[in-house]
């Protein structure tokens, strides 16, 4: 990735005649360099991975139809092509179940030649996909459809090879296997069958032994015992069975020439490519999850390259396809086996390949031996596993259960191709009707004597005649509170809900409209406290248009007299943004509500004076913006007008009541939500992973930008996420004390250090000047000396941005910062043992705050580098 570089006055290059570093500061020490060699972990991972894909790849080639030499060459090529030029080291691939039917379908239509051809086509459109760099668009479908196409997959398998277990021959779909199934039952073989309970009871059951006797004995995989306990039986006591045939690779057909309609071979072409696509991609994705469950692994190993995966899996199927193998993909199954088998780099799926070369050219006696009973059992029982418990729980929890029936039928009538689009068809179908549909209640509380109109959902034209019949059944005159309960809001929903709020309103009525997010509740001038009468409200919706709510009276009940709720209008603000409608201007005395103005509500009006800060009396903006909040004994900070009438107090102040509406908003609606994960949290303590060291700026929320939530994230925050190095005279012991505490007690995996954009102290730094007097910010701020000396020393490469140069010099400091803060927190005791026993990862972070985008620090030829983190990364 190209990375823009800074221009300094004095050097264009600043990389010219540069030191380069011996190692990034956020990372330990390299080992020296070394001549290749191969780790005893991934020798023993490669083994065990290999033990599971021999009879795994003969057992997929039977059941497609394909010449059983097809599934060790694929083997073979997804081992040595795919582990060498994937993206995700740890990957395994090969042939895969989930293409069993798709290949077994393009073989009884075109042939064996015509197959190895289009699979060739379809790892040439894997490398164009992998090349414009779409792969994360893949991750974009569906689970539902995925785990659907899946479970379809797998009962086409099961269905097919249950004849092949009997003793028959499977049909060519799965209506035809389930009526010849019948004939079949009355025309069993009990030779085959017999081998075929065998390997499934020894499948089973060799997971489940008990004892330490039972842990040795799992370290062998278990689809290794099953097909070799039924080899060995079938050959002591002679059974007549069919058994695996491998003719000389002499004869072994390669790819040829197309042959068939235009149309068909491009459909074929385009579902090979999509089943490969999507379940490579989808294996790459977990894969990054198990390996993110071991510390240790993690940073050896790090995250995946999705596009380079792609690339990968394309030149595999090319190699697979040119030599007459099946089309490759990632497997789960023997993913899984090769991180929990210890391997720690991508040679142990290179080894394996090269060991099913070794077995296909050496072995062939031994696997002739095997009956093919034995290898359909186990195909059977993996396509029996595809249909998941937990997927079908998944999906119905979270409502798609229809998406992913229709999807399974779709697959096993139809054919995947067929199965999927038919899945994406009924998937956006049912996204638009939960776009469209609105719940809408109507509840009278006879005790309170008010009328609750709840509206759950979006809020669109199509919900208006609802809406409308509903607000009419309201009695004139009567108080009503109508509730928003959703994210958007039209323009004709909201001059529907106006005209009917006006026309209430005038026939003496109230109407006060809340949602999730709602507006300030505007209260009588003097008044504070739990005796502020609510009036309007703005509403939580966002709405299609901007225009403005009109200005309300409500009846106040205790005094009878009128209060004003002035007007607001707020615009649509993401979730997290806890936007509340100032006071635009104080109602006259006559009570007669307020003129609107057409500003927004957290910005003055052009040619106005800028609003103070009633806790320092200074302009927004002006000085160093530090992130620590103003106002005081607010407890947030955030209101910067002042409020006639109403001190400082913190239950009295704007500030005051904007915390206690925060507050109620909370226990309302966030608390029952959350009660029963804080309740285990309470429990069993907390057990964060990381320390994240950050900014005391108010505009970095940590949960937001990193995705987590309670017990995730091990916090500290300061002005310019600074870490004071150790020592007596420089050291700070409450930063020093979080990081002992985090490192030795809680037992963080890592330590994230992130900066911003636009901070205060590091403008402050830049602008600083000897002498004056040393005020408390000025003593901190001495921690971040060392980082401006590092930024102004010519030896040290800078520390940059990829994609863009800094903006100016602050954001410079900023970058450079992060890197300087990273070396003061290796100097830490704890921090460094941590390291050197590899129980820790440090990382450097960098949020540019106006462009809501994070860059993580990384190494690039020995500099510093910030390079950006995109959408779809994250979902992964």
């Amino acid at each position: 990735m190209s990375a823009c570089v800074p221009t300094r006055a004095t050097d264009s290059n600043p990389n010219a005649n540069r030191t380069k570093r011996v190692h990034p500061p956020h990372s330990p020490p390299p080992p020296p360099r070394r001549r290749f060699r191969v780790a005893g972990a991934d020798v023993s991972a490669s083994i065990a991975v290999f033990l599971i894909a021999l009879p795994l790849s003969l057992g997929i080639a039977l059941a497609t139809g394909a010449p059983l030499q097809a599934g060790l060459v694929a083997a073979a090529a997804g081992g040595l092509v795919a582990g060498l030029l994937g993206g995700c080291p740890l990957q395994v691939s090969g042939p895969a179940a989930g293409l069993t039917v798709v290949t077994a379908d393009l073989i009884h239509r075109y042939g064996w030649r015509t197959t190895c051809a289009i699979t060739v086509l379809a790892g040439l459109a894997q490398l164009a996909l992998g090349c414009v760099r779409v792969a994360r668009t893949a991750l974009a479908v569906s689970p539902a459809i995925v785990h659907g196409m899946l479970a379809g997959i797998g009962v086409t398998i099961a269905v097919a090879q249950l004849h092949i277990v009997l003793g028959g021959t499977p049909q060519s779909s799965v209506l035809a296997n389930l009526r010849a199934l019948p004939a079949q039952l009355a025309d069993l073989h009990p030779a085959d069958v017999a081998m075929s309970v065998l390997t499934l009871a020894l499948l089973l059951l060799w997971p489940r032994v008990p004892g330490r006797l039972g842990h040795l004995m799992r370290k062998i995989p278990a689809a290794l015992i099953a097909v070799a306990g039924a080899t060995l039986t079938a050959s002591l006591t002679g059974l007549s069975l069919a058994k695996v045939d491998l003719p000389s690779w002499s004869s072994h057909a390669l790819a040829g020439l197309p042959e068939g309609p235009v149309l068909g071979i491009a459909a074929a072409v385009l579902t090979t490519t999509l089943v490969c696509s999507v379940q490579s991609l989808l294996g790459a994705v977990a894969v990054d999850k198990l390996v993110a469950g071991q510390p240790g692994l993690s940073a050896r190993v790090g995250r995946s390259d999705l596009n380079r995966e792609l690339l990968g899996q394309g030149a595999a199927n090319i190699v697979s396809g040119v030599l007459g193998g099946l089309p490759v993909a990632g497997v789960a199954v023997r993913s899984s086996a090769n991180v929990k088998a210890g391997a720690v780099s991508r040679n142990s799926t290179m080894l394996h390949g090269v060991l099913v070369v070794v077995a296909a050219l050496l072995m062939v006696p031994v696997l002739e031996l095997i009956p093919l009973a034995s290898l359909a059992a186990l195909v059977m029982a993996v396509g029996i596993q595809m249909v998941s418990l937990h997927h079908i729980r998944t999906v119905t929890r979270h409502r798609e259960v229809l998406v992913y029936a229709v999807t399974t039928l779709g697959v096993v009538l139809l054919g995947v191709l067929e199965g999927v689009l038919l899945g994406v068809t009924v998937a956006v179908a049912v996204a638009l009707n939960r776009l469209a549909h609105t719940r809408i209640t109507h509840e009278h509380d006879e005790k309170e004597g008010v009328h609750h109109v709840h509206v759950r959902g979006q809020l669109t034209f199509l919900a208006v005649p609802r809406l409308s019949r509903i607000l009419h059944l309201v009695p004139q005159g009567a108080d009503v509170v109508v509730e928003l309960d959703g994210s958007f809001m039209d323009h004709a929903a909201y001059e529907s809900l106006q005209d009917w709020q006006n026309a209430h309103t005038a026939r003496g009525g109230s109407a006060e409209l809340t949602g999730r997010r709602t507006g300030v509740r505007d209260t009588e001038p003097g008044r504070t406290g739990s005796d502020a009468t609510p009036a309007g409200t703005a509403t939580g919706a966002t709405t299609g248009t901007a225009t403005e709510a009109p200005a309300r009276t409500t009846a106040d009940a205790p005094t009878g007299e009128p209060t004003t709720s002035t007007a607001c209008r707020c615009h649509p603000w993401t979730p997290w943004r806890n936007h509340q409608c100032d006071h635009r201007r104080s109602a006259p005395a006559d009570g007669h509500p307020a003129e609107p103005t057409d500003q927004p509500t957290d910005r003055p009006a052009p040619g106005a004076a800028e609003p103070t800060d009633p806790g320092t009396g200074t302009r927004p903006g002006t000085g160093p913006h530090l992130g620590t909040g103003t106002g005081t004994g607010t407890g947030t900070g955030t209101s910067p007008d002042t409020h006639p009438g109403t001190g400082t107090n913190p239950g009295t102040g704007p500030g005051g009541h904007q915390l206690a509406r925060g507050i109620s908003a909370f226990q309302r609606d966030t608390a029952p939500l959350v009660r029963g994960e804080l309740a285990r949290l309470a429990k069993e303590g907390q057990r964060p992973s990381q320390l994240f060291l950050t900014c005391a700026d108010s505009r970095l929320v940590t949960s937001m930008i990193t995705s987590s939530g309670p017990g995730d994230l091990f916090v500290v925050r300061n002005v310019g996420n600074l870490v004071p190095p150790p020592g007596e005279e420089s050291g700070d012991d409450s930063v020093a004390a979080a990081i002992e505490y985090a490192v030795d007690v809680l037992r963080v995996r890592s330590i994230t250090v992130c900066g911003h954009s636009g901070c205060g102290a590091m403008q402050a730094l830049l602008n600083s000047e000897p002498g004056g007097a040393r005020t408390p910010l000025k003593r901190w701020l001495r921690h971040g000396l060392p980082s401006l000396e590092r930024m102004a020393d010519d030896g040290r490469p800078w520390a940059r941005l990829a994609g863009r140069a800094p903006a100016d010099a602050v954001e410079q400091l900023c970058l450079t910062n992060v890197v300087q803060q990273l070396e003061h927190l290796r100097g830490h005791e704890s921090v460094a043992r941590a390291l050197r026993e590899g129980a820790l990862e440090l990382h450097g972070m960098y949020f540019h705050v106006g462009e809501a985008q994070a860059y993580l620090l990384t190494e690039e030829d020995g500099d510093e580098l910030f390079d950006g983190v995109g959408v779809a990364d994250m979902s992964a």
